[in-house]
């Protein structure tokens, strides 16, 4: 599933390619993609008509297109979740031929878009993500709903969801806090999106190898500094991975343009059972974890 720094990858190039431009009409081709929309098919795409898009926010692994509506206000938002294999194409039908991926669920028809582009395309293979468009609602801190907007509001059914490492706003000192009050393992905790959002499995491994500590640890003995530090690996990890694109295994996640991105060739352990361990040389573990995996290295994490 895409993480923050594939999220924040398609959101940087929506927010470079397609925002002032105006939605001149929507098709949906597979209802599901819009089943968290009130109302249905027709009326999402009644919605968009008319609409410009006006900024691009991030909020973990959420994103959305700020709505401004014919009168100048902006009060709604199209929110994207991308699931296992979402992906939001930005695309020139004058360059690339009336191109239609085998995959299409939505299509935005844009006009006067910074890039030229008239189709924003959702594609979908396996079908778990979604679009909906949403009333916006106050921040319930007063700060920016989310990386990438001057808004303190974010769309409704992100309103649960807590800020992410990478948000200016995130208040540090208070997320150690939480960490440290929770009953549970701290990859647990990194993936509950109610703590911390935009870590998901690669990332929690990736930091937690950083930060040589063992995937079960228990929050309520881990001292601050050692909290702060698994936090400042999953920062570090994941703006790294920005930096390349994100983490691309096939061809399910890619950017607007349709790139994949490299961070997969810099992974210290996900994905590397009965590998050396970069650091140590000790072989690389896999474990079941939530109906998933934890990779780990036994001697650097040791469990206590």
């Amino acid at each position: 599933m895409p993480e923050l720094p594939e999220v924040e990858t398609v959101r940087d190039g929506l927010d470079r390619l397609v925002l002032g431009a105006r939605v001149t009409g929507a098709e949906v081709f597979r209802d599901y993609s819009v089943r968290r929309h009130d109302g249905g098919p027709l009326s999402f795409a009644d919605q968009l008509r008319g609409q410009r898009l006006v900024g691009a926010a991030r909020r973990g692994k959420y994103l959305w297109l700020a709505l401004e509506g014919p009168g100048g206000r902006v009060s709604a938002a199209m929110l994207a979740h991308l699931g296992m294999s979402g992906q939001l194409l930005v695309r020139d039908p004058a360059v690339a031929g009336e191109w239609a991926h085998p995959h299409l669920r939505v299509r935005l028809h844009l006009e006067s878009a910074p890039s030229g582009a008239r189709y924003l395309d959702f594609v979908d293979q396996r079908t778990f993500g979604h679009l909906a468009v949403a009333d916006l609602a106050p921040t319930p801190d007063g700060a920016p709903g989310g990386f990438g907007s001057p808004l303190a509001a974010l769309p409704e059914p992100v309103v649960h969801v807590a800020r992410d490492l990478l948000d200016p706003a995130l208040d540090r000192d208070a997320l150690v806090d939480r960490v440290r009050r929770r009953r549970t393992g701290i990859k647990r905790a990194l993936l509950d999106q109610t703590t911390v959002s935009g870590v998901g499995n690669i990332y929690a491994d990736e930091a937690l190898w950083r930060a040589r500590v063992h995937f079960a640890r228990a929050t309520d003995t881990m001292t601050r500094p050692v909290v702060r530090r698994v936090l400042d690996a999953a920062t570090e990890v994941m703006t790294e991975a920005l930096g390349q694109g994100g983490t691309s295994f096939d061809a399910l996640y890619v950017n607007v343009n349709g790139e994949s991105g490299y961070f997969s060739r810099s992974l210290a352990v996900y994905g590397q059972a009965g590998e050396p361990c970069p650091r140590c040389g000790g072989l690389i573990r896999r474990e079941s974890f939530m109906n998933r995996s934890s990779h780990f290295c036994p001697r650097c994490q040791r469990r206590r």
